[in-house]
């Protein structure tokens, strides 16, 4: 049906936009852990956005088959994915759930409403109102879709079980609660332990995430474990990491428990841009630059509000807030997602660029084309904007079980990647030898006398306050390359830190733009500083400002290639702070840099014999970030 065509296939690349869980135990389990890699936010058909906007009718069981590594069918091609994944969730749309394929049934009471009939005559109008319905959240007036919500809502139960492999493949039944105010992105991916779930929340029931939580903490006391992960603050015009609550109140103590308990994660990174920090709050760190998508989705010509958009931002905002409450909304571990409406989870530059035959083999020369170059003024267009990989989840898990990853989620031993699967570890501890890596057991002795990433500084014991130079913490970091990828650019310590005599009554000013970021701003109670810790070899810290030089460029624009003749395979340090205030307040997390590689539409161009596109950079750092460790002068506090 043309309505349903209306965007045209020429947006699929840029937009790809514990109850009854059974025990199973892995041989190969290890109390250790392994990293995992997987996808926790992708939409199929069943989502009303892909379905009716995009034609999408990618079934859940196509999205797990393709996750796992099989071929399926999509748009008349087969497609396969380069990597398996070890885990994913279908996170479909909540709000009109297995509406948008009625309408296209004759038979059913959908089609033969007014809306219904409107759009099978392929009346422009109508569609606009359906989109509009879509993203404000709200039902088809005069039309009871509980029925329809409750079938595909079992449907993708159905496919999340019967896909489960445990030990080889891990499914989560997840579903996305989209609120929209606004235009303004509150969206959340809500992930449960189990093999069953109750019906979604979703944002048409409230738009409020407190009230998200009642229906998560109402489910817990009846057994059903599950969490919330926000997704794109950066799009949320500062509402996502606020200092108030939805009712414009202060965060008080009551409010900053319940996030922390219920919303233990962020999506830092996905197709629609990173939420990791900006160049305007962070102007000092010549990586914030990465992946910037600042508009509104739904108003891509609207600038969204910087503050209170990103996840560096919200964890020094958290230690002025648990300063003045004694709790901390947001103690928040880091993931990765795609939010592609495809249903197919791609996450590497080589695999959108169609290597491995996946989206551009459906697309015509013609389509490809005009995604790498589109016609006329796109300053602030949401297709070529948003020509970015998916992005994935890394946890550091027992064994490749639902109740394994999901308790690792739970904990935050959790890192995101822009899609590479870089590996490594964060440890913080009072006494790590100098030599810890070179230990055949030393990941033994990181947990045990330390915490991992996500975890809390222990209080410094009498023994070993004074140690590591009067009690400064030591950290210990190891990173390897992607087996199948790039060499590593440079490890680094993000650090956040409560600022000496931080008003308990903070209330942020405003700000015009210019000055947003600017360290002597009188409104920041925090600061931040980025510390390069391990790099590749050739290179000398600049005496002055600290900063590495850059590692180089092997990447070959007429031949879309790199070599891995710079850069290093593995990286490790136990570094110490060498600004730490026992005093202070502080959060910690590792930034993993790779060498520059091609960006998939350069790989695409120069497959294709087309010009390089002129909206995106052609090449790409690949990075990873790990959840944090928080440090408190009175040790970690009860939660």
């Amino acid at each position: 049906m043309n309505w349903k065509s209306a965007v045209g296939r020429t947006a699929v690349v840029c937009l790809l936009s514990g109850a009854g869980q059974a025990t199973y135990a892995d041989p190969a389990a290890t109390p250790l852990r392994e990293a995992y890699y997987g996808d926790l936010h992708l939409h199929t058909g069943f989502s009303f956005d892909a379905y009716i906007m995009f034609s999408m009718k990618t079934t859940p069981e196509e999205a797990y088959r393709f996750a796992r590594g099989e071929a399926v069918n999509f748009m008349g091609a087969s497609v396969k994915r380069n990597e398996p994944l070890d885990f994913m969730a279908v996170t479909d749309h909540a709000e009109n759930l297995g509406v948008a394929q009625e309408l296209q049934n004759p038979a059913s009471v959908l089609a033969k409403t007014d809306l219904g009939h409107r759009l099978n005559s392929n009346d422009p109008r109508a569609f606009a109102e359906l989109v509009q319905l879509q993203q404000t959240g709200r039902a088809i007036p005069g039309v009871d879709l509980n029925a329809y919500g409750r079938s595909a809502w079992q449907a993708i139960i159905d496919a999340a079980n019967r896909y489960y492999e445990p030990g080889k493949f891990s499914t989560l039944i997840g579903y996305e609660w989209t609120s929209h105010p606004d235009n303004q992105n509150l969206h959340r991916n809500v992930i449960f332990r189990g093999d069953t779930a109750p019906l979604p929340f979703t944002a048409v029931d409230s738009r409020r995430p407190e009230d998200l939580w009642t229906y998560l903490e109402a489910n817990r006391k009846r057994g059903i474990e599950a969490l919330a992960i926000p997704h794109n603050g950066n799009a949320s015009n500062g509402l996502m990491y606020d200092w108030n609550d939805s009712d414009g109140r202060p965060i008080d103590q009551g409010y900053a428990m319940r996030r922390a308990l219920n919303e233990p994660l962020s999506e830092i990174s996905q197709a629609k841009g990173q939420s990791e920090t900006h160049p305007l709050l962070s102007p000092s760190d010549e990586f914030a630059g990465f992946e910037v998508f600042d508009y509104l989705f739904g108003n891509e010509r609207t600038r969204s509000k910087i503050h209170g958009g990103y996840v560096r931002e919200a964890y020094g905002r958290g230690l002025v807030i648990g300063e003045r409450t004694g709790a901390n909304p947001y103690r928040m571990g880091m993931v990765g997602g795609s939010d592609y409406h495809t249903g197919l989870s791609i996450s590497s530059e080589a695999d959108v660029a169609g290597s491995s035959n996946t989206i551009p083999q459906v697309m015509s020369a013609e389509e490809i084309r005009v995604t790498l170059a589109p016609p006329g003024d796109h300053t602030a267009s949401l297709p070529q904007i948003l020509c970015q990989t998916g992005n994935l989840t890394g946890v550091w898990a027992e064994e490749n079980t639902r109740g394994s990853i999901y308790d690792a989620l739970k904990r935050k031993e959790t890192f995101a990647t822009s899609g590479t699967r870089v590996k490594f570890r964060f440890f913080g501890g009072w006494d790590y030898p100098r030599d810890l890596q070179s230990k055949s057991d030393w990941i033994r002795t990181a947990y045990a006398r330390g915490v991992p990433m996500g975890g809390d500084l222990p209080a410094p014991s009498g023994k070993t306050a004074g140690s590591g130079k009067a009690g400064k913490p030591r950290f210990a970091i190891w990173a390897i390359k992607d087996p199948n990828g790039a060499n590593l650019d440079r490890v680094q310590v993000v650090k956040v830190w409560l600022k000496s005599g931080a008003k308990n009554d903070f209330k942020e000013p405003a700000k015009e733009e210019s000055k947003v970021g600017r360290d002597d701003e009188p409104s920041r109670g925090y600061a931040e500083k980025v510390f390069d810790v391990a790099w590749s070899k050739g290179r000398t810290p600049d005496p002055r400002t600290g900063r590495v030089p850059a590692v180089g460029d092997t990447v070959n624009m007429e031949t879309a290639t790199y070599t891995n003749t710079i850069g290093a395979t593995e990286l490790a340090v136990v570094w110490e702070d060498p600004e730490f205030d026992a005093t202070v307040p502080a959060v910690y997390y590792l930034r993993v840099l790779e060498i520059p590689t091609p960006r998939w539409s350069t790989v695409l161009a120069v497959r294709k014999h087309l010009p390089l596109s002129k909206d995106v950079t052609p090449s790409i750092q690949e990075r990873g970030w790990s959840s944090p460790i928080w440090y408190s002068p009175n040790g970690p506090k009860a939660r």
